[in-house]
């Protein structure tokens, strides 16, 4: 545990259980805190993410080493957290709030938004919701982790994958929300017409969604397609990275999303991406350039859209090679913690 007395930025995760909020805080702090004195307030974190206990926080003393410290908040109640240590406790503190939503924020929600010192949107789209101006960083991810295979033949051996066929993969929770059911309505119907396509739905259903994922399974089975459509379970983070880079195209189906990392993971392993046009993708996928981007819930526009990039292996190592450049160009993982770590400075430089 860190020394409270010694850190300028917190960045509370009020949440137990694995999403996306929780990702984010577990990859950044440990950057961030090679540039600024930053912890994580969290009732569970990885050992490699500098933190400071929660039962600390009413306790700290008013000011920090660089007079204000910043709360960086990424959910509601962490907005209210930061509100009240700083209204009711008296704390001096900066209180900023990352924005990942697509959608009308509720009338409490834009009044925690309104008392914040500064706000960050995931992107330019997520921005367009807010009823004030904010800074727009995108989440970058980590490009040394994530790179293409140097033997794809011999990746597929390790996974048990098959050599010869063309593989199309669609990663994350298994929900309705997420488009599963439309990845694999379309990789029926595609596969119906291309023998040399093998599709893997790779990820978890939580209890709410294990029956539209048997229902999934049950359109495969009644189709004749168990072998060629093949779901897996979901493996650790650390992982991915290998899973990702057996493919030849990856598929990011949704119908909503709030930013969505899985399409930048997959670039950045040399994979071109049939993207849906919701969350961040049409700022993340160049369409013609890295892959190509359809309207969301339109499966025909999938089937299309995919056949056309695996009948040209020409067009998908162009655009594999082109994914891995626009990655690295602009998404990388460091970029996004050097550009919150400068809102910090500048938050922290103003009078608290």
């Amino acid at each position: 545990m860190e020394d409270i007395a010694r850190i300028d930025v917190i960045a509370p995760n009020f949440k137990r259980r694995l999403s996306g909020v929780t990702s984010t805080v577990v990859r950044l702090v440990p950057l961030q805190a090679q540039q600024i004195a930053i912890a994580a307030a969290a009732p569970e974190m990885p050992p490699v993410v500098p933190q400071v206990p929660l039962a600390a926080l009413p306790f700290m003393s008013r000011s920090g080493p660089s007079g204000a410290r910043v709360w960086h908040a990424r959910r509601n109640v962490e907005m209210l957290a930061g509100i009240a240590l700083k209204r009711v406790l008296g704390k001096r503190l900066k209180l900023l709030f990352t924005s990942a939503s697509q959608r009308h924020h509720t009338g409490f929600t834009k009044w925690l938004i309104a008392q914040m010192d500064a706000v960050v949107s995931t992107s330019a789209r997520t921005a367009g919701y807010l009823d004030r101006s904010s800074t727009v960083i995108h989440h970058g991810i980590d490009t040394e982790g994530f790179v293409p295979a140097i033997d794809k033949s011999a990746q597929r051996r390790l996974l048990g994958l098959p050599q010869d066929a063309l593989l199309v993969g669609c990663y994350g929770r298994i929900r309705e929300q997420k488009g599963t059911g439309d990845f694999v309505d379309a990789m029926i119907r595609l596969l119906a017409t291309r023998s040399g396509v093998v599709a893997l739905v790779m990820g978890r259903a939580t209890e709410k969604h294990q029956a539209f994922e048997a229902g999934l399974q049950a359109r495969v089975a009644e189709a004749g397609l168990e072998d060629r459509i093949r779901f897996l379970p979901e493996v650790a983070v650390w992982q991915m990275s290998d899973w990702y880079r057996a493919l030849d195209l990856y598929v990011a189906p949704q119908r909503w999303e709030g930013f969505g990392l899985t399409p930048l993971e997959a670039m950045s392993c040399g994979v071109p991406v049939l993207a849906t046009r919701v969350g961040a993708f049409e700022e993340l996928v160049a369409d013609g350039e890295t892959g190509r981007l359809i309207p969301a819930e339109d499966i025909a526009a999938m089937v299309e859209g995919a056949g056309a990039l695996l009948d040209n292996p020409a067009e998908l190592a162009r655009m594999g090679a082109a994914a891995r450049s626009h990655v690295l160009a602009h998404f990388r993982i460091e970029d996004e913690a050097a550009a919150l770590v400068a809102l910090y400075r500048e938050l922290l430089g103003q009078d608290g």
